[in-house]
């Protein structure tokens, strides 16, 4: 009977055995659960957010999926507290097993499954772990969990056998979901601390470490004090495996757990409005014209032409993997290297907010306080500002709402008129109040926009992007989206148009009101500002340096509007809607504050206007660079005729309506520029520029009659030039950007602004006739 009850033993022994062999054997071959092929655990998927970096290497922001901010970080980048922490913590025999810590597992039996102890440890290994992140749906039972448990023991021998260690560690703190919108240890080491992993000292790694057990029981921004007991464990637990001595232990663990929460928000941070206008582009779709309203035919004329000459438009749509797929932004953590400088966006960003939010704003506030028709200019009646709003809450979103769930224009007005408790915004934060939907409208309608760009002429290198005041609640982009009349900002091209056409700034004409006449014989009659050196002769240097209205006419007097449209064109201005008028040497016409920076390149540029560049090169997750920019140039002025603009809009600074860069900015350097008020101070510009840099800055209301009622606060030179000047303090004051004031132009020193253009071309004819005689 021994032998007998023996020899059944064995018999039950072996098959178990057998028949655990058999179902690891048909798990491994996919007869039980979910093992991934070859090629799916060679390449897991990982979904990796886009980084967006400055071209001194900042990062300025991420593109994901709302789930999936994950930033890639190579082990080499990792700081080695992680890697002790992680090991210590979770699998201290990681370097010695196979995917299967036997012992561990073991004791998890033993301890945990026989004598019921919850603490006694658990027994899968960090490879396993990584396995269940990667393959095991959430169970719904214990029994489903246990089910799962094979499945994973051969998904992670697999892993091991196709991955190094440092590989594995590197996958699973790279999958790992720390919450608060922090995917990845790159990201939560950023979101909890302020820091990349690499920088992480021991107790903030174990701190990251301890909330892999659960994220949500060890949240440290919501449970401080069992977040920090459970880092402490994590240190014990170096302590144990030899990672930490005993007195380091004691001093880490008496420390507080001190966080620096910053969570991710593509809405915050540096250069947001530039941020998510490189997302636009980038994913752009190639242009279909059903798609486009009948309204919206600049804008589909706009896109199609960046369809075809733009590489970085639509560039996601454009270029393939190597799998045949589109490249994706949210997903496929590519490295977009901007050329936007990290610094220098910061400055601009201030100068704006120093600006406008100290100085302009107040004024406007206090203008429009106690006015029926605030925040609208009064030359409006109450009954056109009336009208403007009920057109604003039409266009809002509540008002789409309501009438989508069938509301009626009464039950609507109704809700629009009654007090709500929100949030708004305001210069000094977000600020709690009660007032009415309606109310809320006119609110931000009281906050000026502004929209600034700085490029390098030479490379178009944009190098500072402010698109608005606070992209959290004025989204809409005034430096490359949104358009307004640039006013005086204008006259540089009719002055080049003219200096093509035969004139010189030592050109003299009497400075008296003009009269035009348009093609149906319409009379047309500027205005001016000012009645200095009224009936004197001046010259057309003088004219453009004090803005005279009455000398700008005068040239369009002497040349064709429709000769201007084109030139205008060339600058790379693509409104269609530009008017061949009489006019438009006023510069009624609408252009974007990106556009006038790139068209101001020319005349520091020899005459090459360079296109604004956003971004040199981009690589994949595996650091490969799969495209690379370069600037798009195109003639659009002579060199003479450049030369000849740079010594008018020099005296713009030195001796007309810019001098306050010299007077309240004390800047000193080289300079040109111009600047730029519309009717009624709607609009309030300013072009700046050195050798180096070339600046624009617009200022204005969200509506065109949202304005400043007088000229000494709504003037271009008041309103957008103080902004240029700030920024410009800021960039010479730190030298290690590399810009100095005593750069300069470089113009020939036997060159003569005097000599006109006819005469030049004739003398370049007779050299040319002079070298083929001599030949």
């Amino acid at each position: 009977m021994r032998k007998i009850f023996i020899y059944a033993m064995w018999g039950f022994v072996f098959i178990c055995i057998a028949a655990v062999a058999i179902v690891f054997t048909a798990i491994a071959k996919g007869k039980i659960g979910y093992v991934p092929p070859v090629e799916e655990l060679e390449n897991p998927n990982l979904k990796f957010a886009t980084q967006v970096i400055s071209e001194d290497g900042k990062l300025l922001g991420t593109w994901s999926l709302s789930k999936e901010n994950r930033v890639y970080v190579g082990y080499e980048d990792l700081s080695p507290h992680l890697v002790h922490a992680l090991v210590a913590t979770e699998d201290v025999r990681f370097e010695d097993h196979s995917g299967i810590d036997a012992r561990a597992f073991m004791r998890a039996v033993i301890k945990r499954g026989i004598f019921m102890q919850k603490h006694a440890g658990g027994g899968s290994t960090i490879t396993q772990q990584l396995a269940k992140q990667f393959y095991s749906p959430t169970a719904d039972n214990v029994m489903e969990r246990l089910l799962q448990k094979p499945i994973e023991w051969v998904i992670a021998v697999k892993l091991e056998r196709y991955y190094t260690k440092e590989e594995i560690l590197t996958m699973y703190l790279n999958k790992f979901d720390f919450l608060n919108n922090a995917v990845g240890i790159k990201t939560a080491a950023k979101t909890y601390f302020a820091k990349d992993p690499k920088k992480l000292k021991i107790e903030e790694a174990a701190t990251l470490i301890g909330m892999c057990k659960n994220p949500s029981l060890y949240n440290p921004r919501r449970f401080n004090e069992r977040s920090r007991g459970r880092r402490n464990t994590v240190l014990d637990q170096m302590r144990k495996a030899g990672f930490l001595t005993q007195e380091e232990c004691d001093s880490l663990q008496a420390l507080p757990l001190v966080l620096k929460f910053q969570p991710v928000d593509h809405k915050d941070g540096l250069a947001t409005y530039f941020r998510e206008y490189l997302r636009g582009v980038m994913t752009a779709r190639k242009p279909d014209r059903s798609d486009y309203r009948g309204w919206q035919m600049q804008k589909y004329y706009e896109d199609s032409l960046a369809w075809e000459t733009n590489p970085l438009y639509g560039w996601c749509a454009k270029n393939k993997k190597k799998d045949g797929t589109n490249y994706n932004l949210y997903v496929d953590g590519l490295k977009i290297y901007t050329t936007i400088n990290s610094r220098m966006q910061q400055y601009a960003e201030e100068a704006v907010y120093e600006h406008v939010a100290k100085y302009l704003q107040p004024r406007f506030f206090k203008e429009k306080r106690g006015r029926k028709t605030a925040p609208y200019t009064n030359e409006l009646t109450p009954e056109e500002v009336e009208q403007i709003l009920n057109r604003s809450i039409r266009q809002s979103d509540r008002y789409r709402t309501m009438k989508a769930d069938g509301c009626s224009e009464a039950e609507i007005m109704k809700a629009f008129n009654t007090k709500y408790e929100m949030s708004v915004f305001s210069w000094e934060g977000e600020k709690d109040t009660i007032m009415t939907p309606l109310d809320s409208i006119k609110y931000y309608k009281h906050f000026l926009r502004a929209g600034f760009m700085s490029m390098d002429p030479i490379t178009g290198h944009v190098k500072a992007y402010v698109g608005g005041p606070n992209y959290n609640y004025f989204q809409y982009d005034m430096a490359m989206v949104g358009r307004r009349q640039v006013g005086s900002t204008i006259k540089p091209y009719l002055y080049a148009l003219a200096m093509e056409n035969g004139f010189s700034p030592c050109d003299e004409v009497r400075n008296v009101e003009q009269t035009l006449f348009d093609e149906n014989g319409k009379a047309w009659s500027p205005r001016n500002s000012s009645k200095s050196h009224y009936g004197e002769i001046v010259t057309l240097k003088w004219g453009l340096a004090n803005s005279n209205n009455w000398i700008s006419a005068y040239l369009m007097s002497k040349l064709s509007p429709y000769d201007l449209v084109r030139l205008i064109h060339s600058f790379g201005v693509l409104n269609k809607d530009v008017q061949p008028t009489v006019s438009l040497c006023l510069g009624p016409c609408e252009i974007s504050v990106g556009e006038m920076v790139s068209a101001y390149t020319a005349f520091v540029n020899k005459g090459i206007r360079t296109a604004p560049l956003f971004v040199t090169r981009i690589e994949d997750n595996d650091g490969n660079v799969v495209a690379n920019f370069t600037p798009q140039v195109n003639e659009v002025i002579s060199e003479s005729t450049s030369y000849k603009m740079l010594v008018m809009l020099r005296a713009v600074i030195n001796e007309g309506t810019g001098g306050r860069v010299r007077r309240l900015y004390g800047i000193k350097a080289d300079m040109g520029g111009k600047t730029g008020t519309t009717n009624r101070n709607s609009d309030g510009w300013f072009m700046g520029f050195t050798p180096s840099l070339v600046s624009g800055c617009w200022v204005g209301g969200e509506e065109r009659d949202i304005h400043f009622d007088t000229m000494r606060d709504g003037q271009g030179a008041s309103m957008a030039l103080p902004i240029w000047g700030l920024y410009m303090q800021k960039v010479y004051a730190d030298k290690t950007l590399g810009y100095s004031p005593d750069e300069t132009f470089d113009i020939p020193g036997d060159f003569d602004p005097c000599k006109d253009r006819l005469t030049e071309i004739e003398e370049e004819n007779n050299t040319r006739l002079d070298d083929v005689f001599f030949q």
